[in-house]
């Protein structure tokens, strides 16, 4: 059978099929997908994979570990920021070693297309000494899955599968294998591993460290990585994961004229790098993301400058490969970029029609003159849009929970009036804490909890927050005198001001939960929603 897929959506396919008994994640693009096909899956829910969302990474992580602890299948996606938040347990549990297969499934986002930076996933899996996987197309993405779970369980280590945000959001038609049935539930022999005190933890850090040739071996052997070598022998290319298509779409038809070595399984085939290396007179490294390969190379041999690529400025460091870039750096002429016509050039995004986020920062910017300005701190969200003009509420936006801490800290240096903004799923992902040491200290900030019953900015998944913002709170120890509600709605403007105003002149914790659902929810959703808080309360 041959389906038309996304690259999440094969890669999905792919962990159904390979006997897969649970998926955790948090939404994030471009990794979304992956979990969302899943949830949809008649063939999962007829399995009884699990697919509900976690609070964040790291508790997606360690859930995965529980279930593969268990002797099951399972899989965690992120997108790759997600993965500093969950790299905690993906550095022990490298250490620890896994039961059932555990595969996990990062998406870098080269260009930023909606994150904060690029940072490639492949040096997380190379400083956890762990098989990383890195297909180069959406069939690829699919057979890799199965792959990937039987080498985890063969070699008993999780393994890291990286996609990029162009494999992962284009489509392709893919053929579709037998399913693989699922494990049952097989404790492990030895369970001391798992328990990481020093005693066990030297221990099982020595055979880490003693499965890094099993492992080049495994590479050097892999079907995901092909040398071939021509009788050319001017210029050879190594091509990693999606790489590969860009070098391919520009050398058709003149394959004959260029040894290539395919890369899609690491720690890097040394010894195919080194036929290759011996073969032709210049090599060029083409790679999404860090020059990870490049340095690796220029580190084995290069004294005479052959290596090319990004550290030499043959391809662009910064943002996103494309044909035209790789075709470049091969020798192709490129005609120069062409204006882009205004009719399609990009426009910065924008809160919708009708967001509460807007009627709540124009009760903020009412205030800034009373406070000052640059004492916004902001968070990860759709709330984020309030950085741009027009309304240009928030000024500093790092990582998710960020914007409570750095307000903590501000205030800590003697900055008055430091409100942080955060949204109800941002806040439960990793808002709590910080919110914890400012009750702690009875630090003077304002939280302001904008709470649209939604993790919106990636297709409106269910929160885990709604309905529990309130117990919450009162639960971490915020004064109950302290604690607010608003409706952020135009006819409330005055009321909402004058409740900011009144807790920002508070010498403490306080906390104002904005609530109104998000605007893109349907109906039906938005009285789910309220039927839910009703019987929470």
């Amino acid at each position: 059978m041959k389906s038309l897929l996304l690259g999440n959506e094969a890669l999905a396919q792919g962990a159904i099929d390979s006997g897969l008994s649970g998926v955790y994640a948090y939404p994030g693009t471009p990794s979304t997908e992956v979990t969302e096909y899943i949830q949809k899956s008649k063939t999962a829910k007829s399995l009884g994979i699990h697919t509900t969302w976690s609070v964040n990474e790291k508790t997606a992580m360690e859930a995965a570990l529980g279930m593969s602890y268990a002797g099951k299948r399972a899989m965690v996606v992120m997108k790759h920021v997600g993965l500093n938040v969950a790299s905690d347990v993906f550095m022990n549990m490298a250490v620890s070693g896994v039961n059932g297969g555990l595969v996990v499934v990062v998406a870098d986002d080269p260009s930023m297309h909606s994150s904060q930076n690029e940072q490639d996933s492949r040096f997380y899996g190379k400083f956890a000494m762990v098989p990383i996987l890195e297909p180069s197309n959406q069939q690829e993405a699919y057979n890799i899955m199965h792959y990937a779970f039987d080498i985890s369980e063969e070699y008993k280590l999780p393994v890291l599968v990286r996609m990029v945000t162009r494999l992962s959001h284009s489509r392709a038609g893919v053929i579709i294998k037998e399913r693989r049935a699922q494990n049952g539930i097989q404790l492990p022999v030895d369970t001391n591993r798992f328990a990481l005190i020093p005693l066990n933890a030297k221990k099982q850090f020595e055979k880490l460290v003693k499965k890094k040739s099993v492992l080049l071996e495994s590479s050097e052997k892999s079907r995901f990585n092909k040398l071939k070598l021509k009788e050319d022998c001017s210029l050879g290319i190594i091509a990693c994961g999606i790489a590969y298509n860009y070098v391919m779409e520009n050398i058709s038809g003149n394959e004959e004229f260029y040894s290539i070595l395919k890369v899609s399984q690491y720690p890097i085939p040394k010894e195919k790098v080194k036929k290759l290396y011996k073969h032709c007179d210049k090599i060029l490294v083409v790679e999404e993301g860090y020059p990870i390969v490049e340095e690796l190379l220029h580190n084995y041999f290069d004294e005479n400058g052959k290596i090319k690529g990004k550290l030499s400025d043959d391809i662009p460091l910064v943002g996103e490969l494309n044909p035209n870039s790789v075709g470049k750096a091969i020798g192709f002429f490129h005609n120069g970029a062409q204006e882009i016509p205004e009719i399609v050039s990009n426009r910065p995004p924008q809160l919708c029609e009708g967001c509460g986020h807007t009627d709540l920062f124009n009760a903020i910017n009412e205030l800034i003159p009373e406070i000052g300005n640059k004492k916004v701190f902001g968070d990860i969200g759709c709330y984020a849009l309030g950085a741009l003009p027009p309304l240009n509420t928030i000024n500093t936006l790092i990582d998710m929970g960020a914007s409570i801490t750095m307000a903590k800290g501000a205030a800590d240096a003697g900055l008055e009036n430091a409100i942080a903004v955060i949204g109800d799923s941002t806040f439960t992902h990793s808002g709590m804490t910080g919110l914890l040491d400012a009750v702690y200290e009875n630090t003077p900030i304002t939280v302001i909890i904008s709470d649209n019953s939604a993790i919106a900015m990636t297709g409106a998944q269910d929160s885990t927050a709604v309905g529990r913002l309130k117990d919450i709170c009162l639960g971490i120890g915020v004064d109950l005198d302290h604690l607010k509600m608003i409706v952020p709605l135009k006819k409330n403007h005055k009321e909402n001001v004058n409740i900011l105003r009144n807790e920002l002149n508070y010498k403490g914790v306080s906390v104002i939960i904005s609530q109104r659902p998000c605007v893109r929810l349907s109906r039906d959703k938005k009285e789910e929603i309220k039927l839910k808080i009703a019987s929470l309360n």
